[in-house]
């Protein structure tokens, strides 16, 4: 049986699945899929200071947030995903680099509804893309605490029309330190707590 540390092995070395192959992606998602058997809190929405928080992507099958990394002369940085369970929001946070002091950020922030123990409705409201020094990025909760008082930026900073970007996200395993996702589009989501 597949506990936490031989997925973290797993996933090691992977840059969030990036550099996975087929073997390794089947693997993985087998140990995921055990690991989501031995779920601590299958009732995660229920657990919302467990949920609350900021969250580092560890690995994902996501060929939307991958393909990122995979623009020439584009390095993917850290991706985050943070919670704010008291306002039903998300905030996905991707860093970039490459060109010396070009170091931009691609973010979009969403409304969350819990429809069942484990699922969220999620509906996309607003997207920023830009120049981290620019938008006065220090840390995800910077950010956020900018975003949440209103802040535009000098930035493509664009609300997203009400239905255009919906999707669902079940919460598979949840602990102190570690959840796993599967959203509408088939992706598997690994993150650790910071």
């Amino acid at each position: 049986m597949v506990g936490k540390a031989e997925l973290l092995e797993a996933i090691a070395g992977k840059n969030r699945g990036l550099l996975a192959t087929e073997t390794d992606k089947a693997a993985i998602l087998v140990a995921v899929a055990q690991l989501e058997d031995r779920n601590p809190n299958p009732r995660p929405l229920e657990c919302s200071s467990l949920l609350e928080g900021n969250w580092r992507l560890l690995y994902t099958t996501s060929n939307e947030l991958l393909n990122i990394g995979r623009f020439p002369l584009v390095q993917l940085g850290q991706i985050y995903q943070c919670i704010r369970t008291a306002g039903s929001r998300i905030y996905n946070i991707a860093e970039v680099s490459g060109l010396p002091y070009l170091e931009g950020l691609i973010s979009v922030c969403a409304q969350f509804e819990p429809v069942s123990e484990r699922r969220v409705n999620v509906k996309f409201d607003r997207s920023i893309i830009g120049l981290q020094r620019l938008a006065d990025y220090q840390s995800p909760n910077n950010f956020i605490e900018q975003i949440e008082m209103g802040k535009k930026f000098p930035a493509i900073d664009f609300a997203i029309p009400s239905g255009e970007r919906r999707g669902w996200l079940d919460i598979t395993y949840l602990d102190e330190d570690l959840r796993i996702g599967r959203g509408n589009e088939g992706s598997v989501f690994v993150l650790t707590k910071l």
